[in-house]
């Protein structure tokens, strides 16, 4: 078919793949597979049990989950009935959060963990309008936990039996009658500045994305992809579950803890016993791999760590940007890459599984030293580049076709422009904002028609993301930030803040996270979140107490040397442009998380909030006493 639907692709690929393992979950200390088949013949009963229930095609049904082989198998079933899912983040925690959702977007059913079962029950007494809440798990909750208007999938699955035992022709007709132009999902944006904006995709605009994904990364038919992401997100989707069923491989979630930190600690684990091939990740974890193989080589001794870092430095020097490694200047190296790899890098990659062949990093801005390093060790981490708007992948590095410091080759087929304020497109090579056009473009935004027609114009999405076109290769697509968090000097010239605040924490050890702010000030302030303990173990080698006063300011001395690591006559000079370095510095005195809201589900953080927590402290440093690095603020924060 020219426009398959969700339901006509996954008809054709577990039939395709039936016997292919496809979600692999630890169930009870042991890890389970569900094959292609297996996976259709569930949704086959999920969807028919909603539909005995009274599920009409079109209704709005809610998914709140950890990511786990049931979402999985809850949603094709819904996508089957006819109805239209609505994707819930796990990090909602507030209850106007949960609630503007389901009402804003009539939802009628609700799909639920036992986990986040009390988050439900919390709001359920608003919801009229929700006709049943089905809780995913038998073994958490006994008949008489249970409360009024909750069952259990096990029970939809049962009266699904019963209906496709007596009316199997009336499931068939209903998932038969999806079109491609139909509703898929609504997707709420984060909405940290104003009321989420719910995303309206079809079925059409995923597999169209799929086949679009698939004309710049592959993966192996067999291939084990281990997802780290939340379900809720349309990445996870594309590149994980509709991905795997076309290329008739398989996805491993990482094994549900009792919260999301206990989660993020089986990752190391989940790893090691899936063996994957592939990986979804976030930068910030990336970040987290990377700290804790230098951790792990330090820990060996000076001797080791000395040839670890020589041989990244080896490896780096020849891969350069990836797309121009090797070279007859470089050739001798190759040897010595060899030899490193068996001594030293090969180890690195066991704790990965020993299979990885690449991962990728989407949600952000991936620092180009950071794919540097993995790419050293045989690991690649691929940047990609999308948005939810768009279903989402715009474009991807991948095997044998990658620049660092690019967001990968423009995917096709799909249009792509640069254009300048006034929407005028702008020459190869100028930076201006991203459109782009295909059939991966929302429909629009649920009851929002003044943001959808905003947004989309004459079929071209505007993305609101800053980026060009790469001169030397005009398939490499390059995103350097968001419009709405550009830095602007008080002349009114803007600058893009990003790439500084990825690159130094990447850089710098004594730094963990970075915010810069500027709306049309004297001179730009930093954030710092600082690594206390590195710092600590800096001062006290100097001789100093951490606890001091000499060692505090010892500690805001060393953080002002590394920014100053970018300026004329530093390491890292002429990366970025002297006038939007910092100028100033504010200790902040909490990280930025998810708990705090100051980052959302993806792990990026939320400027906007960080600004606001941060309000007096940002007032504070644009005063003569508070730009003075060692000021009595931030001695109290180091």
């Amino acid at each position: 078919m020219d426009r398959p639907t969700i339901i006509d692709f996954v008809e054709k690929y577990s039939h395709q793949y039936a016997n292919h393992p496809y979600l692999r979950e630890k169930v009870d200390g042991k890890w389970t597979e569900i094959t292609q088949e297996q996976t259709r013949e569930t949704a086959y009963r999920i969807g028919a049990g909603l539909m005995a229930l009274g599920l009409e095609k079109g209704d709005k049904i809610a998914l709140l989950s950890e990511s786990r082989s049931m979402w999985i198998l809850a949603e094709l079933g819904a996508l089957y009935a006819g109805a239209v899912d609505v994707p819930l983040s796990v990090n909602l925690s507030e209850v106007q959060d949960l609630l503007f959702r389901i009402h804003h977007s009539e939802t009628k059913w609700i799909l639920v963990s036992a986990n986040h079962l009390p988050k439900i029950r919390s709001i359920i007494g608003e919801c009229p309008e929700v006709k049943k809440v089905i809780v995913f798990d038998d073994t958490a909750f006994n008949v008489d936990a249970l409360q009024e208007g909750e069952m259990r999938i096990s029970e939809v699955m049962t009266l699904g039996d019963g209906f496709l035992a007596r009316d199997r022709q009336a499931f068939v007709d209903r998932y038969k009658s999806i079109g491609p132009d139909d509703y898929a999902n609504i997707s709420y944006t984060s909405g940290t500045t104003a009321d989420p904006k719910g995303i309206l995709l079809t079925h059409r605009n995923y597999t169209a994305n799929v086949a679009q994904g698939a004309s710049v990364i592959n993966v192996d038919e067999g291939a084990v992809m281990l997802v780290i992401l939340p379900l809720d997100h349309c990445f996870a989707h594309v590149a994980g579950m509709y991905t795997t069923m076309y290329y008739g491989a398989s996805m491993a979630f990482v094994p549900i803890g009792k919260n999301a930190l206990a989660t993020l600690r089986n990752v190391p684990s989940a790893i090691k016993e899936t063996r994957p091939h592939v990986m979804l990740s976030v930068p910030a974890l990336a970040r987290n791999f990377k700290k804790n193989i230098e951790t792990a080589i330090k820990a060996k001794g000076p001797t080791v760590e000395k040839l670890f870092n020589f041989a990244v430095k080896n490896s780096i020097a020849y891969n350069k940007e990836y797309y121009n490694r090797g070279g007859l200047a470089v050739c001798w190296r190759r040897p010595l890459m060899w030899l490193f790899d068996k001594l030293i890098f090969k180890a690195v990659r066991e704790n990965f599984g020993g299979r990885m062949q690449f991962f990728v990093g989407g949600g952000a801005l991936l620092d180009i030293e950071l794919q540097r390093f993995f790419c050293a060790v045989g690991m690649p981490m691929f940047q990609g580049y999308g948005l939810t708007e768009a279903t989402p992948i715009i474009c991807a590095n991948s095997t044998g076709h990658a620049i660092f410091g690019s967001s990968g080759r423009i995917v096709k087929p799909m249009d792509c422009k640069i254009c300048d304020e006034q929407g005028n497109e702008v020459p190869i090579g100028q930076k201006g904002e991203i459109v782009i056009r295909g059939e991966n473009v929302m429909a629009g935004y649920w009851k929002n028609p003044k943001s959808t027609a905003d947004t989309v114009v004459d079929g071209w999405l505007h993305t609101g993301d800053m980026g060009y076109i790469c001169p030397f290769d005009t398939d490499f697509l390059y995103v350097v930030g968001r419009f709405k968090s550009l830095l602007i000097g008080s002349d009114g010239e803007k600058y893009s803040p990003e790439g500084f605040e990825d690159s130094l924490p990447e850089v710098s050890k004594f730094v963990n996270q970075v915010v810069l702010h500027n709306n049309q000030n004297p001179y730009t302030i930093v954030m710092i979140v600082p690594e206390k303990d590195a710092l600590d173990e800096f001062v006290r080698k100097a001789g100093l107490d951490p606890a001091s006063r000499e060692g505090k300011e010892a500690k805001l001395r060393k953080i002002q040397a590394e920014i100053d690591s970018y300026r004329k006559g530093g390491a890292h000079e002429g990366l970025f442009p002297e006038r939007w370095l910092p100028a100033a510095v504010v200790i902040c005195d909490e990280a930025f998380s998810i708990a705090n809201k100051m980052m959302n589900s993806t792990m990026k953080i939320v400027r906007g909030k960080v600004e606001e927590h941060y309000a007096d402290r940002i007032a504070y440093a644009y005063t003569p006493e508070g730009k003075n690095l060692l000021n009595e603020k931030n001695i109290e924060s180091i």
